[in-house]
């Protein structure tokens, strides 16, 4: 069964499917309509057109999505696609998944982002085998650094270019032992 929606206050992320991201990368937006989704000039912008291509090679890897793939992020109200969010692919072997998330520029300061990575973390931490969630920004890019510190995540790592993310799934008990 494909994955559903995801239903946040303001937001509503949509999964996308082979079809519709194939479509939208030979620059057809005539998909959306038929999706229920209103046209605006702004979606696909040229961040989401530069992501299609890892969206469909993670849709190619499954046999079926499985909601660690990629969403668009639908605002409620207007019904237009404000961004994209999604997993690089399912719970590697410690658990981890590695979330990434982009609104486009005429939505962005509203908290669309932290709404919309928290919605989505919100899903993977009820799925089985997630232990935690991963992300990773650039070394310069305040404002995303300040949406994974509200999110609660903790910084693990810096590269020269790459600041690592880090959040333990808050369901699972911590082991004890004895």
């Amino acid at each position: 069964m494909p994955p559903q929606p995801i239903h946040t206050n303001r937001l509503i992320l949509i999964p996308f499917t082979l079809e519709a991201t194939k479509t939208l990368m030979a620059g057809d937006t005539s998909i959306l309509p038929k999706l229920g989704l209103q046209l605006t000039p702004f979606w696909p912008d040229q961040e989401a057109i530069d992501t299609f291509p890892k969206i469909i090679k993670n849709l190619e890897l499954v046999k079926e999505p499985t909601g660690f793939e990629s969403y668009m992020v639908v605002h409620r109200v207007s019904m237009t696609v404000i961004g994209d969010v999604g997993f690089k692919g399912l719970p590697n072997a410690d658990g981890e998944v590695d979330i990434g998330y982009a609104i486009i520029a005429q939505a962005q300061n509203r908290g669309y982002g932290l709404e919309t990575a928290q919605g989505l973390m919100n899903w993977a931490f009820q799925q089985p085998g997630v232990k935690a969630i991963t992300a990773r920004c650039l070394l310069g890019n305040a404002p995303s650094a300040r949406v994974l510190v509200k999110l609660g995540m903790q910084q693990v790592s810096t590269t020269e270019d790459f600041i690592r993310w880090r959040i333990s799934n808050p369901n699972l008990q911590p082991s004890i032992s004895t």
